[in-house]
């Protein structure tokens, strides 16, 4: 079990990495570049003092991918488990991980991209997810986060609330903010319809969308039609299958999620679109293994 004040030592600038990989991992297919969202490995071990190796890097080598959308809390301190929201100890860990945001060099941050770089792995974009809880120095230190891992592109399940307010520092830093939404339509200030999209690009010129096409069609919209009519408003996509109505995640090929159709749309008008592997429904096998089931059936759709 692992407490807020592990900062120095269960991070990922202070680990071991692969050292054999020359170049990068080739993970584009047909012409759609295929990586992964690092959420899918949450539930591996974070490293701690004994030093297994670097647990993220090492998965996503296995898996094959070479191109990845870095999870923010796989970088930052691991928070101390089961305090309750709003309890002295998750108000501490609040404070102790704005003061590691506002105060960490970014020389860090660089250190974590020469470790993904000597793997082979291009960090294509930051998920980091302000809400109304950052303040203006974490926000603004975000962007400098993101251009120190070497993307210019940050992705942000937020809220409009807090878009608002990160709005002015993506025309300050000139970076792009990926909003990704999720399947909650009764709430106005969550993304999830193409209304609220299109609420948040209106902020900025700099707001694009990071679709899950799993939550779009859990609230029941259509990925294809909305891919085709907002593509060049779309940085990367987030592949899972979930099904209509509100559905569970589930194992790819169970659900209503168009995974096949969105492929092929991608691969035949050939736009820049990531596609990023999540998983997210409970599967049978490790995480490595079920991501690696995931680019399997890729490869298939792909065919």
């Amino acid at each position: 079990m692992y407490t807020r004040r592990e900062f120095g030592t269960m991070t990922l600038a202070g680990l071991a990495v692969p050292g054999t990989l020359a170049g990068l991992i080739d993970s584009t297919i047909a012409g759609v570049r295929i990586g992964v969202q690092s959420y899918s490995f949450r539930a591996l071990p974070r490293p701690a003092d004994r030093d297994p190796g670097d647990v993220l890097i090492n998965a996503i080598v296995e898996c094959g991918l070479g191109d990845c959308e870095l999870f923010a809390p796989q970088v930052e301190p691991v928070m101390a488990p089961g305090a309750g929201r709003g309890s002295p100890e998750a108000q501490k860990d609040r404070e102790d991980l704005r003061r590691w945001r506002t105060t960490t060099s970014m020389d860090f941050f660089r250190a974590v991209r020469k470790r993904f770089d000597a793997a082979g792995i291009t960090i294509s974009a930051y998920n980091l997810s302000f809400n109304d809880s950052f303040s203006d120095e974490e926000i603004d230190r975000g962007f400098e986060m993101a251009r120190a891992l070497g993307t210019e592109i940050i992705t942000s399940s937020s809220t409009l609330s807090a878009a608002k307010r990160v709005a002015p520092f993506a025309d300050k830093h000139r970076m792009v903010v990926a909003i990704h939404g999720h399947s909650n339509t009764s709430d106005p200030n969550e993304f999830a319809s193409p209304d609220s999209f299109d609420a948040a690009m209106k902020m900025s010129k700099y707001f694009k969308v990071n679709l899950d096409i799993g939550h779009f069609t859990a609230a029941n919209f259509d990925a294809v039609t909305y891919i085709r009519d907002h593509h060049a408003q779309i940085t990367n996509l987030h592949l899972k299958d979930r099904k209509k109505n509100q559905g569970d995640d589930v194992a790819w090929g169970q659900g209503d999620t168009p995974i096949r159709e969105v492929l092929q749309l991608l691969k035949r008008e050939g736009w820049p679109i990531r596609a990023h592997i999540e998983y997210e429904h409970r599967g049978s096998g490790t995480p490595i293994e079920e991501v690696k089931k995931c680019y399997d059936f890729v490869r298939q759709a792909l065919a």
